[in-house]
This record gives C-alpha cells, sequence and structure tokens, in this order.
C-alpha cells in the first residue's frame, strides 16, 4: 500500500516543489512507482515535470470537487513510474467551495484511496500556506516531510508548522506524523547555514535527514525545461543529491517494515 507523504512548509521559498519533482523522478528512477500531487494553484510541480498546466482535462480541482477520480486526472510524466496528478489556477476557486462542504478536510484523502495500492510513494506538494488544500494534505497523509533551509527564521517558522501539524493530529489524523527534515538550498561556506543545520540535528536527532541539498544552478534551470534535474543533467551536484535523498528514505522504510515483521513474527510465536 502507498505511502502517501505531505511536503510541507508554510514559507515559501524553500524548495518543496523543488522537493516534489526532483524526489519524484529519483524514487522512480530506483524503480518505485511514483505519484506526484500539486495542490498549489500556481502549477509549479506540473510544469516542472513537463506537463503543460493550460490544455489539461482534468486537475486536482476535478478531483477535489468529485468531477473526476485521481485515476482519470493521473498523467504520466516523460519519466518511466512517474506520475502527476497536476493543477492549475482552476484550484484557486477549491478553496472557496470546499468550504461549503461537510466533509472538506477530507476529500483528498477519500479520493486517494481506491489508488493507494497503485503507487509506492504519493508525495502532495501543498501550496506554501495553511488553508484548506494544505489541511487535506495532512488529513489525507502519513507523514510529512519538512524541506528547510538553514536561515535565521527558519527555526522560527518550523515551530508554527510543527503547531499547525499537532492540530491536525488532534482533530483529524492521529497517525500523522513526521517523515523528515530536509536541508535546502544549504551552502558549507556559510556560517549561519552550519550553526542552523546543528540546531536542528540537536533537537531532531535522526529524523533530520543525512543528505543535504546543496544550492545549485541546474536544479534552479531545470524546471524551466519542463525536466526533473535528473533528466536535465544526471551528473549535476542537485540530480545525485536527490537521488542520494530517495535512497535513504527506500533504505529507512525497509528498516522498518524489516522491523515490523520481525515484531510480528515474535508476537506470532510467543
Amino acid at each position: 500500500m502507498g505511502k502517501i507523504i505531505a511536503l510541507a512548509n508554510q514559507k515559501g521559498g524553500v524548495g518543496k516543489t523543488t522537493t516534489g519533482i526532483n524526489l519524484a523522478a529519483s524514487l522512480a528512477a530506483c524503480g518505485r512507482r511514483v505519484l506526484l500531487i500539486d495542490l498549489d494553484p500556481q502549477g509549479n510541480a506540473t510544469m516542472g515535470s513537463g506537463i503543460d498546466k493550460n490544455t489539461l482535462q482534468s486537475s486536482s480541482y476535478e478531483v477535489l470537487m468529485g468531477e473526476a477520480t485521481v485515476a482519470d486526472a493521473a498523467v504520466e510524466t516523460r519519466i518511466k513510474r512517474f506520475f502527476v496528478l497536476p493543477s492549475n489556477s482552476d484550484l484557486t476557486a477549491a478553496e472557496v467551495e470546499l468550504m461549503q462542504l461537510a466533509d472538506r478536510e477530507s476529500r483528498l484523502r477519500a479520493a486517494l484511496e481506491p489508488v493507494r495500492d497503485q503507487y509506492d510513494y504519493i508525495l502532495i506538494d501543498c501550496p506554501p500556506s495553511l488553508n484548506m488544500l494544505t489541511v487535506n494534505a495532512l488529513v489525507a497523509a502519513h507523514s510529512v516531510l519538512i524541506p528547510m533551509q538553514c536561515e535565521y527564521y527558519a527555526l522560527e517558522g518550523l515551530s508554527a508548522l510543527l503547531s499547525t501539524i499537532d492540530k491536525i493530529r488532534e482533530a483529524h489524523n492521529r497517525t500523522l506524523r513526521i517523515e523528515g527534515l530536509l536541508r535546502t538550498m544549504f551552502d558549507p561556506r556559510n556560517n549561519l547555514a552550519n550553526d542552523v543545520a546543528a540546531q536542528l540535528t540537536q533537537h531532531f536527532g535522526d529524523q533530520v535527514y543525512a543528505t543535504v541539498i546543496p544550492r545549485n544552478v541546474r536544479l534552479a534551470e531545470a524546471p524551466s525545461h519542463g525536466l526533473p534535474a535528473l533528466a536535465y543533467d544526471r551528473a549535476s551536484r542537485g540530480a545525485l543529491a536527490y537521488l542520494a535523498l530517495a535512497g535513504e528514505m527506500i533504505k529507512k522504510d525497509a528498516g522498518l517494515a524489516g522491523a515490523a515483521n520481525e515484531a510480528a513474527s515474535g508476537a506470532a510465536v510467543y
């Protein structure tokens, strides 16, 4: 059954969409079947994956409104096993329309239920604000991956996001947890970045990914070509970093699955 991960940060410009596109492509390159859900009306994850947001037959808006299924609206990218549930400006209307529905917080969770078994990973690119779209993502997700820059205001923004996650957990999704904290646009020559990175590791321990995403020109260029960095320049530092992140995630999930199976076997014995 597919693992659903929301990529969220209430602060914009932290590399959230870049992470969604490139992590999805890297997981697909590692043999996993991946669905990237674009929940941002700007449609940047859609365009950055090589899909024209202006010519969509169906989008995440229609899925949330119950006018289309995920299976109908998902589009396969040029990368094998990498699919996108695209978005465009139509999604802006969902903000208002969802507020009028009794099940407004759980529309995405219900829509994903029929297709969860078809993917190994489902990544949700959230808008950079706490709105009904973000709430839908957090209610649908098993966990939250938090991309963040190691800068002055990062820890303050992180505290606000963690508070939001706690509220969603209490009200709608008791099993929601932190998947991991990802340091993005990292420059090791910057003393402040190193200080913030050290604080993150001190406070969150192994919840901070060992993989660090560097500042990289190729990562910045790739979206304008509608390609993940892996397809744009496979040898670039950015592409290699996201491949390393995918490997770290897969290894971690395999370890958790192995521990669960071992526990189940032990319970059966006793």
